[in-house]
C-alpha cells in the first residue's frame, strides 16, 4: 500500500471537509457545532490516513466520525433527543439540505456581500483564500464577513429551510450568485493546489437544476443552468493531456458535447420568451454564440459586442467591461481594445487576466516587451498551475 504525501493527505481533507458542515448543520442545530464536529472528524483522518492509507471514500469517512462524534454529544444532551433520533440514522442527508443551508445563509437580515461569503465557506467549502481571489478583496476581509453573518444568524434565529412561494424572488439573485462563484471556483481553480474541480462544478450544476426545478417559472435560474451546460459541453477540450490549457481558438469542436450544446441552447430560448432579461441569461447567449459557432473564425463578435453591452446595462461591473473590451478588438480592432483596458487598470490591477488581457492585445500591436511584462505581471496574481503554465509559455515565446 502507497501511503499518502502530505500534500495529497492535505488537499483530499480539504476538499471533502469544506462540504461536510454543510451535511452536519441541520442536524446539529448550528453552524459552530456543525463546524467543531468538522474539525474533531479531521483530526481524526489526519491521525489514521497517513498509517492506514486514504480511504475510498473519504467523504463517506469524515461524515461518518463526524455523525458519531455528534451522537456522543446529543446523548449527552437531552434536550437534543429529537435531533438524536435523527443522528442515529445510517442514512447521508438528503439531496435538498444544502439548498435550504444555502437560503439559511442568504437570509436578507444579511449584507449581501456576507450571504455569498459565508454560503461559499460554510456549504460549498471553499476556503478563505479561495473566496478573497473569487471578491478580489484583502482575506481579512472575508474572514470578517463571514464572522459578523455568523453571529447575525444566531442572533436572529434565522430559519434553517426553503422559503415560501412568495419569499422567493427577493432571495433569488443572492442564492443565483453562490451557485455562479461555485461553479467558477471549480471551473478553474483559484488555489494552487489543482487545476480544475469537477466535485464542485458537479455541485454547481446540481444546485442550478434545482433551483431551476423549484422556480419553473423564473428565467434566471434557467439561465444560470444554460450557462453552466454549456461551459460543461467544451470540458473535454479545456485541457490536452499534460494538463495544460486549450485556448478556445485551438479547441476541436467536433469533440464537444453538441447534444448538450442543444439542450442549453433550448433552455435558453424558453428563458428569454419570458421577456425578462437577466445577466445569467446573457451570459449564456454570449457562450452560446461561442458554442454554436462551427469554426473559431465564424464566431459572430458583432452579436456578443451587443450581448456585452445589455449585460452592462444590467450588471456594471470592472471585469464584464474587461470582457466587452476583448469582443470590441475583434470588432474594431487592438487599438480601441487597449484603449478600454488601459481604463480599468485602477479596478483591476489585481485581477490576472486584466494583465493577461494587456499582454495579448499589446502583442497584436507589435509590442512584444510590454507583452512580456504585462503577463509577468499575470502570472504573479494567479495561483491556477494551468494558468501558470500558459502564461509561462507566453513569456518563453516573446
Amino acid at each position: 500500500m502507497t501511503l499518502p504525501t502530505h500534500a495529497e493527505l492535505t488537499r483530499v481533507v480539504r476538499d471533502h471537509a469544506g462540504r461536510l458542515a454543510a451535511s452536519l448543520v441541520p442536524l446539529v442545530g448550528d453552524f459552530s457545532a456543525a463546524e467543531d464536529l468538522v474539525q474533531d472528524a479531521v483530526e481524526a483522518a489526519l491521525t489514521h490516513w497517513p498509517v492506514e492509507g486514504i480511504p475510498d471514500r473519504p467523504d463517506a469517512w469524515l461524515y461518518t466520525v463526524a455523525r458519531r462524534r455528534g451522537l456522543d454529544q446529543l446523548r449527552r444532551q437531552h434536550r437534543y433527543r429529537d435531533k438524536l433520533a435523527l443522528l442515529e440514522s445510517p442514512a447521508e442527508p438528503r439531496a435538498d439540505d444544502r439548498l435550504k443551508l444555502i437560503f439559511t445563509c442568504c437570509h436578507p437580515a444579511l449584507p449581501r456581500a456576507a450571504q455569498v461569503a459565508l454560503t461559499l465557506r460554510v456549504v460549498c467549502g471553499l476556503t478563505t483564500a479561495q473566496l478573497a481571489k473569487a471578491f478580489l478583496v484583502p482575506e481579512a476581509t472575508i474572514g470578517q464577513r463571514i464572522t459578523r453573518a455568523k453571529r447575525k444568524i444566531r442572533a436572529a434565529r434565522i430559519p434553517y429551510r426553503i422559503p415560501s412561494p412568495d419569499e422567493l424572488g427577493d432571495r433569488t439573485a443572492e442564492v443565483l450568485a453562490v451557485v455562479y462563484l461555485l461553479f467558477n471556483e471549480g471551473y478553474l481553480s483559484s488555489d494552487g493546489a489543482r487545476t480544475t474541480s469537477r466535485d464542485l462544478t458537479d455541485d454547481a450544476e446540481f444546485l442550478a437544476a434545482l433551483l431551476h426545478r423549484l422556480m419553473p417559472t423564473e428565467p434566471e435560474p434557467a439561465g444560470l443552468l444554460a450557462l453552466i451546460r454549456l461551459h460543461r459541453a467544451r470540458a473535454t477540450e479545456r485541457f490536452d493531456d499534460n494538463d495544460e490549457i486549450v485556448q478556445l481558438q485551438r479547441q476541436d469542436r467536433s469533440r464537444w458535447d453538441h447534444d448538450l450544446i442543444a439542450e442549453s441552447g433550448r433552455l435558453l430560448a424558453r428563458a428569454a420568451a419570458q421577456r425578462r432579461p437577466g445577466p445569467y441569461q446573457v451570459q449564456a447567449a454570449i457562450l452560446a454564440c461561442h458554442a454554436e459557432a462551427p469554426r473559431w473564425e465564424d464566431t459572430d463578435w458583432t452579436q456578443i459586442l451587443v450581448l456585452y453591452d445589455m449585460l452592462l446595462y444590467l450588471a456594471p461591473s470592472p471585469v464584464t467591461r474587461l470582457h466587452r473590451a476583448v469582443a470590441l478588438g475583434y470588432v474594431i480592432g487592438p487599438v480601441a481594445a487597449l484603449a478600454e483596458v488601459d481604463a480599468l487598470a485602477a479596478d483591476l490591477d489585481g485581477y490576472h487576466l486584466y494583465h493577461a488581457t494587456r499582454a495579448h492585445l499589446l502583442r497584436q500591436l507589435g509590442d512584444p516587451a510590454g507583452a512580456r511584462a504585462a503577463d509577468e505581471r499575470a502570472l504573479a496574481r494567479t495561483d491556477n498551475p494551468a494558468e501558470r503554465s500558459l502564461l509561462r509559455h507566453r513569456i518563453d515565446w516573446t
